[in-house]
């Protein structure tokens, strides 16, 4: 089994781009509610592909708490390690720029997911966990998320790590790029978009700092690069990658999330849910998992919202 650790929030998505200028429509785009959250968007990818999967967070019992769980339940995710309470679902506001990337504002005060508590067990049979995003910059949540990391790092359990940086919620950037080179040494694989190896960079040359972070425990580095693919940098010094899958984009919500669930998916194919496997792992091997995340975020962008492929688009 598969556990992704992290929020789950609701995005409020714009049905139509905001206008500006004197003829501009005075009244604002409606926000359509949809399900969603880094870790929430991943433990959903995963399930449609078919990987046994569990998501571990606090989740509300307010109206959209039950949406959320709702949609666990659909894709076959399991949810008994999901924590329940009364306080209000975090909400992102996104915006979208007519190249389809997006953006986001948070309400975040007194929710329920930033509430999580560090389970005392998890189940024997977890092979795997996918810890980031929000989870891992809100208190008393973060310091939670963090122990889990760390212990099931201890226990010898593969964990990749996502930053996924919403830098509107870090209030000292250089005391979460000193607690992220802190996570390190318990990171098995760590996957990253090339913005954010920039920020977490801070004005050193993004590659470099790649190749600095896999001295401190990730067997690889995985990089996205929007449309011109996805790439890997390994611990023996090998650079591997694939072009992006050419689609029309209609928003890039979700897009990441979906290439952390295809990366453990494919690399459970393979036999490589441990750091020592995925350093073994030769070209053929690197382009075809990198491939498959790769076709699988190209799905993602050609619909709006986070909505990631089920096994059979595939």
């Amino acid at each position: 089994m598969i556990v992704v650790a992290g929020e789950a929030l609701i995005d409020l998505v714009p049905d139509r781009p905001a206008t500006a200028g004197p003829a501009a429509d005075p009244a604002l785009p409606a926000l359509l509610p949809r399900r969603g959250g880094g870790p929430y968007n991943t433990a959903v990818a995963l399930g449609r592909l078919g990987s046994p999967t569990a998501f571990c967070s606090r989740i509300s019992t307010d109206g959209f708490g039950e949406a959320l769980m709702a949609g666990l339940q659909e894709d076959g995710v399991d949810t008994a390690l999901v924590q329940r309470g009364a306080e209000p679902t975090t909400l992102a506001v996104a915006s979208i720029a007519s190249d389809g990337s997006a953006g986001y504002g948070f309400y975040v005060e007194g929710t329920a997911d930033r509430l999580f508590e560090l389970p005392e067990a998890l189940p024997d049979s977890v092979r795997a966990m996918c810890f980031g995003t929000c989870s891992l910059v809100l208190e008393p949540g973060a310091t939670a998320y963090e122990s889990l990391l760390r212990r099931s790092a201890d226990e010898g359990i593969f964990t990749v790590l996502d930053p996924n940086i919403r830098t509107g919620l870090i209030p000292d950037a250089d005391a979460y790029r000193e607690r992220f080179r802190g996570w390190l040494p318990s990171v098995g694989l760590l996957k990253l978009s090339m913005e954010d190896a920039a920020w977490l960079a801070g004005g050193q040359d993004p590659a470099a700092a790649a190749r600095e972070w896999l001295t401190a425990g990730p067997a690889a580095v995985v990089l996205t690069h929007g449309r011109d693919g996805i790439s890997a940098l390994t611990r023996d010094g090998s650079d591997h990658a694939v072009p992006g899958v050419q689609v029309e984009v209609v928003d890039t919500i979700g897009a990441g999330d979906t290439v952390n669930a295809a990366l453990l998916h494919r690399l459970a194919a393979h036999e490589a849910l441990s750091a020592d496997a995925v350093a073994k792992l030769d070209e053929a091997a690197w382009r075809d998992v990198l491939g498959f995340a790769a076709r699988a975020a190209a799905i993602t962008c050609s619909r709006p919202g986070a909505q990631p492929p089920y096994a059979a688009e595939l």
